[in-house]
């Protein structure tokens, strides 16, 4: 592949991820970050999802990583 292409992948996925973790509150949902008074510890909805695409994203990243030192 490309070196330019996978620059171009590890910038974007390097971009998504930052947006990704910086969404993440410590300790906080989505719900308690907007304003919702309910309380709840186990992610739902949005908030898991967002979690899990953290763990795509940054597989992704490492992934264009490794492959662009190889090349």
């Amino acid at each position: 592949m490309n070196r330019d292409v996978l620059l171009i992948i590890q910038i974007i996925s390097g971009l998504f991820l930052t947006v990704l973790i910086v969404l993440q509150v410590k300790g906080k949902g989505f719900g308690r970050v907007w304003g919702a008074s309910s309380v709840s510890f186990t992610r739902r909805g949005l908030e898991n999802q967002v979690f899990r695409a953290t763990f795509i994203i940054s597989f992704i990243f490492l992934l264009v990583s490794t492959l662009e030192l190889l090349a």
